[in-house]
This record gives C-alpha cells, sequence and structure tokens, in this order.
C-alpha cells in the first residue's frame, strides 16, 4: 500500500492549492480525482485569479499539474473515493471504489459540491454560459443583457435589481410558482417555468407552463445543492458534521468534527468562487502542516 503525508480528494483550485503549499512544504500528496466531467468543466473560463483570467478548467488544471511536476511531491490518482477507514495510528485508509487503497496521515476534502440541476428543456444546454450561479464569476460576459434572477426568496427577490444594475438595467424576477415579493419595485413573473428557448446556449426566452415567453438573454440562477455521495457517507457512518444546509461544518480553519479531516472549497460555503477556493485550500494546507508540528 502507497503512503502519503495527504491525500487530498478532489482536483480543482482548493485541492490544487493545497498540493502546491503541502508540495513547497516537502509533504508527499496523493490527489484523488474523480474520472467523471468535473463540475465547472461547461465553464467558459475560470475568472478572479490574478495571471490566468479566463482560463478553461481543463487548461488551468494543465497548468496547475505542470507546476506541480517541478516539485515531484504530488500524484495525480484518476479515481473516486469509496470511503476513510480510521485507523489505529491516527491516519486513514483511503479506500478507492473498484478496488485497492492507499494510506494517509491526513485527509483533505476538496470535493465541491453536487448541483441539482433541473429537468427543464435547454437548461443543460444554458448552463454556465447564459445560466450562471453567479454574477462575479459569469456576470461580465453576460453584461448589458436583460437578465431574470431564479428565487422563490422573498428577501432576495427584493434586492435583485439593486444587486445587479451594474451587469443589466433591465432584472426582473422569475418565481418559478412561489409567492412575489411584497414590493411594488420589484418586476416579478411567477408562472411556473417549464423551458429554455436557446440558439447553442445563447438563451433569448423563457417559457411558463401556460405558454408565455417571456425574453431574456440570462438568467441568474443559484442552484439547490447536496454533498458529494463519499461526504454523505462519511456524515452517516464517520462523524463527519454538516451544518443544516448540508455543507461540510469546519472551525474556520478547515479543521472538521473528525480529528485529521479537513476540509475547503464549495463544500463548506455558499460563497463558491475559484479565488475563493484557493484561498481555502492554501488555507487548509497551512493548517495540517502547523497540526503536524504543535
Amino acid at each position: 500500500m502507497q503512503h502519503y503525508d495527504v491525500a487530498i480528494i478532489g482536483g480543482g483550485p482548493a485541492g490544487l492549492t493545497a498540493a502546491m503549499t503541502l508540495s513547497r512544504s516537502v509533504r508527499r500528496v496523493a490527489v484523488l480525482e474523480s474520472p467523471a466531467e468535473p463540475r465547472n468543466a461547461g465553464s467558459h473560463g475560470i475568472h478572479g485569479i490574478v495571471g490566468m483570467d479566463g482560463v478553461s478548467p481543463a487548461e488551468y488544471r494543465g497548468r496547475a499539474w505542470a507546476d506541480l511536476a517541478r516539485y515531484g511531491m504530488a500524484e495525480l490518482h484518476e479515481a473516486s473515493v469509496a470511503d476513510l477507514v480510521p485507523g489505529r495510528d491516527g491516519g486513514f485508509e483511503v479506500v478507492v471504489e473498484g478496488g485497492g487503497s492507499l494510506w494517509t496521515r491526513r485527509v483533505l476534502l476538496a470535493t465541491g459540491m453536487t448541483d441539482v440541476i433541473p429537468d427543464l428543456e435547454g437548461f443543460e444546454e444554458c448552463w454556465g454560459r447564459t445560466i450562471i450561479h453567479c454574477p462575479f464569476c459569469s456576470g461580465w460576459e453576460n453584461r448589458e443583457r436583460a437578465w431574470g434572477v431564479v428565487t422563490a426568496e422573498a428577501e432576495f427577490a427584493r434586492k435583485a435589481p439593486t444587486a445587479f444594475a451594474a451587469w443589466s438595467d433591465d432584472v426582473i424576477v422569475f418565481t418559478d410558482g412561489a409567492a412575489p415579493p411584497d414590493d411594488p419595485g420589484v418586476e416579478a413573473v411567477t408562472g411556473r417555468i417549464r423551458a429554455l428557448r436557446h440558439t447553442g446556449g445563447d438563451l433569448h426566452a423563457v417559457e411558463l407552463d401556460d405558454g408565455t415567453l417571456v425574453e431574456r438573454g440570462t438568467l441568474l440562477w443559484q442552484l439547490d445543492q447536496r454533498p458529494v455521495p463519499l461526504v454523505a457517507r462519511l456524515a452517516e457512518n464517520r462523524g463527519l458534521a454538516l451544518r443544516e444546509n448540508c455543507y461540510v461544518k469546519t472551525d474556520g480553519s478547515c479543521r472538521t468534527s473528525v480529528p485529521g479531516i479537513y476540509a475547503a472549497g464549495d463544500l463548506i460555503t455558499e460563497t463558491q468562487g475559484a479565488v475563493e477556493s484557493a484561498a481555502a485550500g492554501s488555507t487548509a494546507a497551512f493548517q495540517i502542516i502547523e497540526d503536524e508540528t504543535s
């Protein structure tokens, strides 16, 4: 069985930044990344990381691994993790789906979350292009278009026209069947959405259940999320604490409720951006090193 100082589960900005910090601190690292397509594969580019603004997720990963290769301390394992089994010595056996395992002293969860994709015609084609989850990530590419904000939360709906005015001066709210906000200053469409009309992922209208077409060029849609299967199993079987909204609970220094297991990136916060994830990955790596030596 191969032995490592740290096993990082997830190879996005959080995991790869942690791998860099740990590599430069002379720690042997295994990065385990599922062979399935990453969650951000459909994104036009990663933003907010100076020097790499706009590069595709695939190019970002390629550049990161080219940097890591200079140190020779991090290894990529294209495998999904089935379980983390605590050892008597305080380490963990990382059990890989389909067979096989490795041993590590510490674990960093950087798995991200699973988006709950609506079963709507046209959604997947537009997702990541003209249906966006974050204005800071994709608002610039969708500026000066007619925006729709999909939300059933009254407070979020009330703030929408002013909150997103920098990107669009034409913002309306879709409540998708929920009651409209009690605010005459907010234009709200309450009908249920049944389809999204687009051309090659370029949205041009939202179709409601009654057949009404509402012209829009961009939708801001913050999807429901759930933990990836591994995190759900750790919560059920290994005592990993989750917050009420299903994000992993940490202490502010990326420590989880399970000694020796840390978490960073999208799975610990609703504030999900590449630069925030990278910063959390760095924080987690420094904390792992500090905990080892304290």
